[in-house]
Order: C-alpha cells, then structure tokens, then sequence
C-alpha cells in the first residue's frame, strides 16, 4: 500500500480530478495549501537578505491506493496536472505501514479498495 501526495495547480485541479476517475482511482483526500517551489514571483531584499515574498495557491491530494494502482495515480497525475511551466507540483510516493476503514474495521488492502468492490 502506498499513499499518493500530489501538490497540483488550483486550474488544473478538474482535469486531474478527470483523469484519476478514468484511470478508476477512487478516494481521495482535498486541501487548499499555499507553499512555493521553483515558481517565483516576487523576491525582495530585505536588510541584505533576499527574501520570496508571496506563496502561491495549490492543491494538495491525497490517495491511498493498492500497490498495483500506484502506476496509473501516478500516470494520471502527472498527465493531467502537467503544463510544462515551473510551479506545476510534485508528486510523492510513500509506504503506508497499516491502514483501518473506521467504519468496518477492514485492514489494509480491503481498507483501500472502494466499497462494492471485491479487494481480490
């Protein structure tokens, strides 16, 4: 199991969005977060030290996916959210140790797949 964090482009966040459903990735995880990258916008100096003065917008995802879904998450990531300009994010591939559906109690792979759908 691997959790899929991906910081995208606000404009881009419907076609991503678009792109995880035809690749049938379900659940995930939505938040509004500011940070900078290569992306500058405006550097001032500030008492002899250069100083990044505005963060911009992103969106962050998070995807809990089976280890055979982490190929086409992250395909369709980087498909869809790709402009070619500095600032477009990044994604990040992490090991998850244990995962639990609150509701179920199901472990770890069954926790991850969608409901109605048998975890194989």
């Amino acid at each position: 199991m691997k959790l899929v964090v991906a910081i995208v482009r606000p404009e881009k966040l419907a076609e991503v969005l678009e792109a995880l459903f035809r690749a049938q990735v379900q659940g995930l995880t939505i938040s509004r977060v500011q940070g900078h990258g290569g992306e500058m916008e405006r550097v001032e100096t500030y008492r002899g030290t250069t100083v990044k003065m505005e963060l911009s917008e992103k969106v962050r995802l998070e995807i809990g996916v089976s280890d055979h879904f982490v190929e086409p998450t992250v395909k369709a990531l980087l498909a869809a959210g790709r402009t070619g300009a500095v600032g477009d994010g990044k994604v990040f591939v992490l090991p998850v140790e244990k995962v639990y559906r609150i509701r179920t109690g199901e472990e770890d792979r069954a926790a991850v797949t969608p409901v109605g759908v048998d975890p194989g």
